[in-house]
């Protein structure tokens, strides 16, 4: 990229899409700098908060679009291990076990998300005043917890609650990750709950020892979070009680929010050349723009915008 002329900015963000005449004519940048280019490929991930704001004051079309929402269940590794290995120890030779669970609840879908195998639960807030949980693996899955999201599908008319427009979505996540702030003692502690108990709708008075590392504050989940997340979470973690006996236990425990699994934001574009629907020149691609749900897909998304530049100019 160097060698044909690119340039990488560090520390750097954009601050305005320029336009004139119905066409991007660069973009601005927190340092101050202005860059012109006649097409840009806006590949953003779905926590740049502040690209939407740009787009939206600058007339950019945009939609709200489905996402999920919910928490993150961490169980004991070794409990996972003997559902899925039928009762059996594991062994040396055999991976820490994994499992993808989905149902339906009242017309909607509930499903694990980001599964991580001997794995731990880590913060991942953006911003002040907000929690957000999500889980990582390292290479040798040999924690010994098993963490999941385990999310609800949003729709527009739930968002809808919570503020109007197309960045209505964006405002029920950010509502949420604050609650889940103050209900985690405004620290980065995470408010969770004892699995059957947060099903069962009761209080736990203690909580297993998890893996998220700030530290965990007993909550009630079951009775802040939206009645329209929390009952469909609830019975989609019934049927997977049933579906792998010995899933739900209060050996296990539920920490919100998990809440960034994809942009509740799509940038309305072409569906044949990839430009953005009312502005000449602008390529939302990825996860920010609404249409990849991770690190594959986004890439390939990318190299479909690169491709739809170049049949302009080479082509």
């Amino acid at each position: 990229i160097l060698e044909a002329g690119g340039l990488f900015l560090m520390n750097t963000r954009v601050t305005d899409i320029i336009t004139e005449g119905g066409r991007v004519s660069g973009v601005a940048t927190s340092g101050g700098e202005k860059y012109t280019a006649s097409e840009i490929i806006l590949a953003t991930g779905h926590s740049a908060r502040d690209i939407y704001s740009i787009l939206l004051n600058r007339g950019i079309d945009m939609e709200m679009k489905t996402f999920a929402m919910g928490v993150r269940v961490e169980h004991p590794q070794e409990l996972i291990d003997r559902i899925q290995y039928h009762g059996k120890p594991r062994g040396k030779y055999l991976p820490a076990a994994a499992y993808t669970l989905a149902t339906q609840s009242a017309g909607r879908g509930v499903y694990s998300f980001c599964m991580c195998p001997g794995g731990f639960m880590v913060p991942s807030a953006t911003s002040p005043g907000e929690v957000v949980v999500n889980g990582m693996s390292p290479s040798r899955r040999n924690s010994p917890w098993a963490n999941s999201g385990i999310v609800a599908e949003i729709r527009e008319e739930d968002a809808m609650r919570y503020g109007g427009g197309v960045l209505a979505g964006l405002n029920y996540q950010s509502l949420l990750e604050k609650q889940a702030w103050q209900e985690g003692g405004m620290s980065q502690r995470a408010p969770a709950q004892r699995l059957v108990d947060f099903v069962e709708g009761r209080s736990s008075s203690s909580l297993p020892k998890g893996s998220y590392f700030p530290g965990l504050t007993p909550s009630r989940l079951h009775e802040w979070l939206p009645e329209e997340m929390s009952s469909r979470l609830r019975e989609g973690f019934r049927e997977f009680g049933r579906k792998m006996r010995g899933y739900l236990t209060n050996d296990a425990l539920v920490a919100a929010v998990e809440s960034r699994t994809s942009s509740p934001v799509r940038i309305t574009r072409d569906p044949d050349n990839l430009n953005a629907l009312n502005i000449s020149g602008l390529y939302p691609a990825g996860e920010g723009a609404g249409y990849a749900g991770g690190i594959v897909s986004s890439a390939v998304d990318g190299m479909q915008a690169a491709e739809k530049i170049a049949e302009k100019h080479v082509g």
